[in-house]
């Protein structure tokens, strides 16, 4: 059957993807903190991050780093935060979170909503500043 981050993952729900290598995929949050808001997931479904195997733990951390230094690029802020929480789906994820403040990451605050044009065009800068 297959969680949701699955589901995006192989197409059969649409997203706005920044970044995918063979391992690894990255989109951006339909309900996002902050513009930039952007979900890191492993293409394996494993529901605890800290059950992944070693090196996929270690090479979606750099994957990680990669897609924040391409947000850090493309949306003004003081740097990208990084919250692992992992209680909504049942599929490791990270929440890479433009801040210019710490309330930023709190996840208590009302979420944005987006217009598609605005969420195209965070997704078209993240992803050519991907390297």
């Amino acid at each position: 059957m297959g969680t949701i981050f699955t589901k995006i993952i192989n197409g059969d729900l649409p997203s706005y993807k920044v970044a995918e290598d063979e391992n690894f995929y990255a989109f951006l949050d339909i309900n996002p903190l902050k513009e930039g808001h952007t979900l890191v997931v492993p293409k394996i479904e494993e529901d605890k991050i800290f059950d992944l195997d070693d090196r996929t733990l270690r090479d979606f951390i750099v994957f990680a780093k990669r897609t924040a230094k391409a947000i850090e690029k493309s949306v003004p802020c003081l740097r990208v935060g990084m919250t692992v929480i992992g209680l909504e789906v049942p599929h490791a994820h990270i929440h890479l979170i433009p801040l210019n403040d710490i309330t930023d990451v709190s996840f208590d605050q009302p979420k944005l909503n987006l217009e598609d044009e605005k969420m195209a065009s965070i997704q078209n800068s993240i992803s050519r500043n991907f390297v």
